[in-house]
């Protein structure tokens, strides 16, 4: 199969200090991987007690861009509703320069309303509501990063308006970070990938449903007439043991049965996980972000980048 680049996937809102990020993502540049991304989320899900608490996503990418030299890193996905565009702007340009322009802004409009509710966050009800906001979020934020260095950036949305911006600072990257944008939304999202992303990424769906949305995306980058190529990638969570026992082991460490990870994720031994790996490059998916949900077993780390990373050509 052609090259595909794996990523690592990690969802520190379960239960992971800065200091065991710090560890992942080092482990993940000293192994080749191509890059360490985290969610963005201040609440856990499901039965995890998610201690110490949570991580701000930006703040932990800027200690990681001071702590890594090599390793893209990036978010899947920051939320549109826990910041104002023209902050979030600045932060993650800051971000950028600090880690000499290896930042990739993965972008998405918000869903879990019980975080916004633990934390006072605002919450529109309407998805549309959200939407709408999204959409001019990611007018603004990208439109500050392009603008050039001595213009000024105006923008008059329903929701937000800047005057005179100095649009300042500039990212690293020019004309600006990779912006990704993800979901399996039948509309507005194939719509707004091809007007603004680098990569559309489809989280934890099955192998058909990855490639129904991925054409949905092509066709709405065709209709837009847009020149620049888009990356297709897919998450989904990897749980690779050598044998049934250390499968079974993994499985329990994150409280799933290795059954069902075969069956929804890539699991068991690297030879399955490198075949279902040549599944979705078939469709044409470029990179895979792996989510690591046991994010003490660094071991898991080598494994995956001794056994299955050189059979990916």
């Amino acid at each position: 199969m052609g090259r595909m680049r794996l990523r690592i996937f990690t969802e520190p809102q379960q239960g992971a200090s800065y200091d065991t990020q710090l560890a992942v993502a080092r482990a993940a540049e000293d192994l080749g991987f191509d890059a360490f991304f985290r969610s963005d989320h201040y609440l856990r899900m499901g039965d995890a007690d998610g201690l110490p608490g949570p991580t701000d996503a930006w703040i932990t990418l800027a200690g990681l861009a001071r702590e890594t030299s090599r390793i893209r890193l990036g978010t899947l996905m920051t939320a549109a509703t826990f910041r104002h565009p023209g902050p979030l702007a600045i932060s993650v340009a800051q971000v950028d320069r600090m880690s000499g322009g290896r930042v990739e802004f993965g972008f998405g409009a918000g869903w879990y309303e019980e975080e916004h509710n633990a934390y006072g966050i605002p919450f529109a009800a309407s998805a549309r509501e959200r939407f709408d906001r999204y959409e001019e979020q990611l007018d603004v934020i990208t439109g500050l990063w392009e603008t050039p260095v001595g213009e000024t950036f105006r923008y008059e949305g329903r929701h937000f308006r800047l005057t005179d911006s100095p649009a300042l600072p500039k990212p690293h990257q020019a004309p600006r970070p990779p912006v990704l944008i993800g979901g399996v939304g039948v509309k507005r999202t194939p719509r707004l990938a091809a007007a603004h992303a680098d990569e559309y990424n489809v989280p934890f769906n099955g192998i058909e449903d990855t490639e129904a949305a991925f054409e949905r995306t092509r066709l709405a980058v065709e209709a837009s007439g847009r020149s620049r190529p888009m990356v297709y990638s897919a998450a989904q969570v990897v749980c690779c043991g050598r044998d049934d026992a250390e499968i079974a082991r993994r499985a329990e460490a994150i409280g799933r049965k290795p059954e069902e990870l075969r069956e929804n994720g890539l699991a068991g031994t690297p030879a399955e996980v490198v075949e279902k790996l040549g599944r979705f490059a078939a469709i044409g998916a470029q990179r895979v972000y792996l989510q690591v949900l046991d994010q003490s077993d660094l071991d898991h780390l080598e494994l995956i980048a001794a056994e299955v990373v050189p059979q990916l050509g």
